[in-house]
């Protein structure tokens, strides 16, 4: 059997060049000649350089081997370059890299220069061999333009925020929280049936108002008048006046569970929403439903009420938004953009925008048109049941996995996580 003819190893770069150099063969045989201007091009380029003074000048770059190219000139006005430099030194071959630089003369300052590669040429050899390979990369456009700032609103530093104080007396779930407008004492509705009064400052238990026979789900305190509001799901929507701590009406309609409600902040109006799909319009006064305003498909589980149209806005499972006109009792537009369950909605006190909440993402939207604005920055990866944000840009959410997320209500930007312990049941 005949001996196998060895085989001389060979370098791993040298069979790269060897592999390029046959491509550039078969797809490039004037490689390394730069195709001759077009003469048209050329008599139409000089007819313009009138007044204009050009000059090509060719200096050394410390961080590159050969040559550079610069052209300068008095206007803005763009040139080919097709000089080619090789700079020769130990029987190795380098083309320089060609930059062109573009100055521009302003009235009101000094030259302002534009840097961007135009070509670029790389090359090497092997030693002793006279065979060379070179390739070109085009830029991209914005190498030749001035990048724009961004229009994005830039985060605006917040405090962090600290746990000031644990308060513990229900036995269930807290479904529902609302504060005084004085500030000096707030509610909590729970799973255990209860409603307790605790004062701000001590953290203090004052008063527990029993009912219910189903879990709190909503509570609203008046601003007008001494009365506060709550519902459940036992179908009940109750006024509670608080001086004498007991309820003074009851608001029979819903056909099911109520999740949330509102007060209108300048007429006398409730309105509620539940798991009927149904959001009802209550006078406070005379107990009468004004509006049953029907149009979604699923349970109304998110509500808040403006002052100008549209004076009602509902969030739902079915997850859609619907801005209803209180006037005609109609559905005035209804936005599709999440994909889950539209479960806590937030309106800034000052801006007229408004914040919803779903398991897809944090949303942001215009009012009164309802134009989206953007999502927030971060997913909170969870159900988010509850959302709030003060007049200092400040938004919390808190999702079902325990956890709280604070964000800058104009830039979107998370600055702040925390996480507790989910209590079970």
């Amino acid at each position: 059997m005949a001996a196998m003819e060895q085989v001389e190893p060979q370098s791993l770069k040298k069979l790269s060049f060897k592999s390029l150099k046959r491509a550039l063969d078969l797809f490039a045989p004037t490689r390394g000649h730069f195709p001759l201007p077009d003469p048209e091009s050329r008599d139409s380029l000089e007819s313009q350089k009138d007044g204009v003074q050009s000059a090509i000048v060719v200096a050394p770059a410390a961080q590159h081997k050969g040559p550079y190219v610069f052209l300068t000139c008095r206007s803005m006005m763009y040139y080919s370059v097709y000089e080619l430099f090789l700079h020769k030194s130990l029987n190795q071959f380098f083309i320089s890299c060609v930059f062109v630089y573009y100055f521009r003369s302003d009235a009101a300052g000094p030259s302002k220069h534009i840097p961007g590669p135009i070509v670029s040429f790389h090359a090497s050899t092997e030693r002793n061999s006279l065979d060379y390979s070179c390739f070109c990369r085009f830029p991209s456009t914005s190498a030749l333009m001035e990048r724009l700032p961004s229009k994005w609103p830039r985060p605006i530093w917040h405090p962090p925020w600290r746990n000031y104080r644990v308060i513990s007396g229900h036995l269930g779930w807290v479904r529902s929280i609302a504060f005084d407008p004085s500030n000096s004492w707030f509610c909590t509705g729970s799973a255990d049936r209860t409603i307790k009064i605790w004062d701000v400052a001590s953290g203090k238990l004052k008063l527990t108002l029993t009912g219910h026979i189903e879990q709190v789900r909503g509570l609203a305190v008046s601003q007008r008048h001494t009365y506060m509001f709550s519902a459940g799901d036992d179908k009940l929507v109750k006024c509670w006046d608080l001086e004498q701590n007991k309820v003074i009406r009851h608001y029979h309609g819903h056909l099911s569970g109520v999740y949330c409600l509102a007060l209108h902040p300048t007429i006398d109006l409730l309105l509620t929403g539940g798991r009927d799909s149904v959001c009802r319009v209550w006078d406070i006064r005379s107990k009468a439903m004004a509006f049953a305003l029907s149009g979604h498909d699923n349970t109304v589980c998110s509500i808040f009420t403006r002052p100008t149209n549209p004076q009602v806005v509902t969030g739902s499972h079915d997850t859609t938004i619907k801005f209803w006109d209180l006037v005609a009792g109609k559905t005035m537009a209804t936005l599709t953009h999440h994909k889950k369950s539209v479960r806590a909605m937030a309106m800034h006190p000052n801006e007229q925008c408004f914040a919803s909440a779903s398991a897809d993402n944090i949303k942001k939207f215009n009012l009164p048109k309802g134009e989206f604005m953007h999502n927030m920055l971060s997913q909170q990866k969870t159900i988010i049941n509850a959302m709030a944000v003060n007049e200092d840009g400040v938004m919390a959410t808190a999702g079902d996995n325990g956890s709280l997320w604070f964000w800058d209500w104009k830039s979107g930007h998370n600055f702040q996580q925390a996480q507790t312990i989910v209590q079970p049941g």
